[in-house]
């Protein structure tokens, strides 16, 4: 059975100067025509056009038709794209002049990239960049998504999968021909492959960059009690986020604000004070903050100025953390890492080294990162195949090759080249309507 054709708006609700409506489908070329009562215009040319009520021929509005023949598409179907006034009773009408014609229907959330990928356009991996790219919303953002939808991801996968299938021929070379003259322990040269994609996978996994800039870069205030750590999360945050009292214990529970630091996303937390709590709510902050401060990517070590040895967070602490001194306004101390939330004193320069934290620990483009939990659980999947059958390759290639295929099936779902079904509405669900 041919697909049924499809119809959304394609770019933002609400209103706007331009809308663009998609249409994407073996029957997008007769609705094109039955609005603008007139031939397809040539591929890939924007042309002036009226849309009228097919039923009627009332004008509906005046703009712009591009037209994609298939399979140069971006579904690989025949899609045409009508450029209307951004005006919300512009765009209904118009949607429901393409719905009155016969076979077309509204698309489901995230359809369209659907039928490009189930037309080979792209890949599972590519599709994941380009719903992140369309939900970016910084600098940062952007750069991952637009790698992972051109490619970079999906290359490193397929790239690993080949060697695995190279390893596996000659695994079961030595299975599928014994009594043959061929080289011998065939299954042994295989060991070095599967070792080095081993560490390759390991290296991969240990990466967290990925998923920093896709869900935040993390930071815990950390300190005693009244040290100022609300005052610094202010400050930085340069709003009220979280309560200031000169009362010892007022947080008691993580208060998070989000911030755009060197182009990239940033979680910064107040943490209740360390000390020994006065009472069991105080005593769940505690720990609340001592767990925030082991999960942080970087932790700031708040203390006054003249108390600066604190033992419970300088255990909470690494070398590559921040140690703060505040409250300069009441010491008179200055220098480096000394701030004062009251009068902003040392708080820009102490912003400007946490963005150049950020952009050191999540800048860097050597190698594509994975970006999704379902990444990390299929290479961890595949990398566990590796561990069971290197080992194996000295008993035997049969127990090996079974490792080795389970390793080449769970990369092969990275990128959608084998038994995806299953993935499908998960992934594409979280699409919007249009895309």
């Amino acid at each position: 059975m041919k697909p049924e054709t499809i119809v959304a708006l394609a770019s933002g609700a609400g209103r706007a100067g331009v809308a663009m409506i998609r249409v994407s489908g073996p029957q997008a070329g007769a609705a094109l025509s039955a609005l603008t009562a007139t031939d397809l215009p040539p591929p890939r040319l924007a042309t002036l056009s009226a849309f009228r009520d097919p039923a009627s021929g009332e004008l509906l509005d005046e703009g712009l038709v591009l037209w994609f023949a298939s399979p140069a598409s971006f579904t690989g179907e025949d899609v045409a794209e009508l450029h209307v006034h951004g005006g919300p009773a512009v765009i209904e009408a118009v949607v429901n002049a393409c719905l009155s014609q016969p076979g077309v229907r509204p698309a489901e959330p995230g359809e369209f990239t659907r039928r490009a990928f189930e037309n080979g356009k792209l890949d599972l991996a590519e599709a994941e960049g380009l719903a992140d790219l369309v939900d970016a919303e910084t600098e940062g953002q952007r750069r991952q998504a637009l790698r992972q939808a051109k490619g970079a991801l999906s290359a490193l996968y397929e790239g690993w999968r080949g060697k695995l299938i190279e390893a596996a021929a000659l695994i079961e070379a030595e299975i599928d021909f014994p009594d043959e003259d061929l080289p011998g322990a065939l299954s042994r040269r295989a060991g070095p492959i599967l070792r080095a994609l081993a560490d390759d996978m390991g290296a991969h996994l240990a990466d967290h960059r990925g998923e920093r800039v896709r869900d935040g870069f993390r930071i815990a205030i950390i300190g005693p009690p009244n040290a100022g750590k609300s005052s610094l999360l202010n400050a930085l945050a340069q709003r009220e986020a979280a309560i200031v009292s000169d009362i010892p214990g007022t947080t008691r529970d993580v208060v998070e604000v989000r911030l755009v630091l060197a182009g990239y996303p940033v979680w910064i937390a107040d943490t209740a004070g360390l000390r020994e709590a006065a009472d069991a709510i105080e005593a769940e902050g505690v720990r609340r903050a001592l767990a925030r401060a082991e999960e942080a990517d970087l932790r700031i070590g708040l203390v006054e100025a003249d108390n600066a040895t604190v033992p419970a967070l300088l255990a909470a602490l690494s070398e590559s953390d921040l140690v703060v001194k505040s409250k300069a306004d009441l010491t008179g101390e200055s220098g480096p890492l000394t701030v004062s939330a009251k009068t902003g004193q040392g708080i820009p320069d102490l912003q400007a080294l946490i963005a150049s934290r950020v952009a050191e620990a999540l800048g860097r483009e050597e190698a594509p990162a994975l970006t999704r939990a379902r990444h990390r659980r299929l290479v961890e999947e595949a990398r566990a195949a590796l561990f069971r059958a290197i080992p194996a390759l000295d008993a035997g290639p049969e127990l090996a090759a079974e490792d080795v295929r389970v390793a080449a099936h769970a990369i092969g779902r990275l990128t959608g080249r084998i038994d995806v079904e299953d993935l499908l509405d998960e992934i594409f669900s979280s699409f919007c309507i249009g895309k």
